[in-house]
C-alpha cells in the first residue's frame, strides 16, 4: 500500500473512530440519564434561596451535575424558559399560575386553585406541579406592632372601623393587580387618608417605621416580619387568593430521571411562612451567602445525607 493510501486509510479510520466514539458518547448519556438538571428562578430573595436549596438537594442526593439558571426575571419569562426547555424547574406560587399565566378568575379557596394549576398547567404545558412547599406567599397588609396593641386591631375589618383612616403604601404592582388594592378596598371598605403612596417593595418597611404610612401592602413572607414590631392584619374576609408554593418540572425531565420526583417531594411541607421569613432574612438582612443559607437549611432539616 503506497504512503497516500496508507494516510487517507488512517485518516478515515480515524474519522470513524471519531464518529463512533460521539454515538457511544451520546447512548451513554441517554441511557444513563447524566443530562444536567437545570434549575432555575425568578429575580427575587425568596426565589433564590429557593432555587440554591433545591440545586444542593439534588447535587447531593442524585450526585447529578446541576446548572443554576436563577435571576431569570420575572414570571412570565421564568415560565416560557420551562416551557422552552431552557430550565427544567422552579419554584412557583399557585395564584400566580392561576391569574398571570393562565389568565383565570382569582379563587380564596387553596384547594381549588392548586388543583385547577396543576391540570391546566399538565394539559396546556406538560408542566407538572409537585407537592406544595409548605409556606403561602399571599399579600400581607401590615402595621406597626404599637398601633394595633394600642387600637386592638387584629384584622382587616377591624381596621375597616378606623376612622381618622389609613394612610398606606403599596408596591407598583399591587396597585394594577386585579387581586390587589382595587379589589381590597371594596372588600373590606378601608377607609384611606389621601391617595395610597406607590413604592418600591424595598421601601416599604422603612416607610412604615418612619411614619410615612401607617399601613403597607407587603407580602407574608418578607425576612423584616421575623424581626420588626409588626402586626400581620388577618384576612377574616379571605379577600387574597392563596399563593401555595410548589416546584413545577417538566414532565420530560421527570421521565429522564426516575429519582427526581421523589428527591424533589423530599422538599414538600419542609417550609412554613415564618421558615420562609427566616431564610429571607439571612438573606436580606443579616447579608449571609446564598449557598451558606441553603446548606444550613438542608443541614437543619436533615436532608443531607
Amino acid at each position: 500500500m503506497g504512503g497516500a493510501k496508507v494516510l487517507a486509510w488512517v485518516t478515515r479510520a480515524a474519522v470513524v473512530a471519531a464518529a463512533l466514539t460521539v454515538v457511544a458518547v451520546a447512548w451513554f448519556i441517554g441511557c444513563s440519564g447524566e443530562r444536567p438538571i437545570t434549575v432555575g428562578s425568578k429575580n427575587f430573595t425568596e426565589q433564590v434561596i429557593l432555587g440554591e436549596i433545591v440545586a444542593q438537594h439534588l447535587e447531593q442526593r442524585l450526585r447529578h451535575k446541576v446548572v443554576r439558571k436563577l435571576y431569570l426575571g420575572g414570571t412570565l419569562l421564568a415560565h416560557q424558559a420551562l416551557v422552552n426547555g431552557d430550565i427544567d424547574l422552579y419554584p412557583e406560587y399557585s395564584g400566580t399560575a392561576l391569574t398571570a399565566v393562565l389568565k383565570l378568575l382569582p379563587s380564596s379557596d387553596p384547594a381549588t386553585v392548586f388543583t385547577t394549576v396543576k391540570a391546566e398547567y399538565q394539559a396546556r404545558f406538560h408542566l407538572q406541579w409537585l407537592d406544595p412547599l409548605g409556606f403561602n406567599n399571599t399579600f400581607a397588609m401590615v402595621i406597626r406592632g404599637d398601633d394595633a396593641r394600642r387600637s386592638r386591631i387584629e384584622t382587616l375589618s377591624e381596621a375597616a372601623k378606623h376612622a381618622s383612616g389609613w394612610r398606606l403604601g403599596v408596591g407598583y404592582e399591587f396597585q394594577q393587580r386585579p387581586d390587589g388594592l382595587e379589589g381590597l378596598l371594596k372588600a373590606y371598605g378601608l377607609p384611606l387618608n389621601g391617595s395610597a403612596k406607590t413604592m418600591d417593595l424595598g421601601l416599604l418597611y422603612k416607610a412604615l417605621n418612619q411614619k410615612q404610612v401607617d399601613m403597607v401592602a407587603a407580602n407574608a413572607t418578607d425576612g423584616q416580619l421575623s424581626v420588626w414590631d409588626v402586626t400581620v392584619l388577618r384576612d377574616d374576609k379571605r379577600y387574597f387568593p392563596p399563593y401555595q408554593a410548589a416546584l413545577v418540572v417538566r414532565a420530560e425531565t421527570l421521565k429522564a430521571h426516575p429519582l427526581l420526583r421523589q428527591t424533589l417531594n423530599e422538599l414538600a411541607g419542609r417550609f412554613s411562612d415564618e421558615t420562609m421569613r427566616r431564610l429571607n432574612y439571612q438573606v436580606d438582612g443579616e447579608h449571609r451567602s446564598l449557598r451558606e443559607v441553603a446548606q444550613s437549611f438542608l443541614n437543619n432539616s436533615k436532608l443531607v445525607p
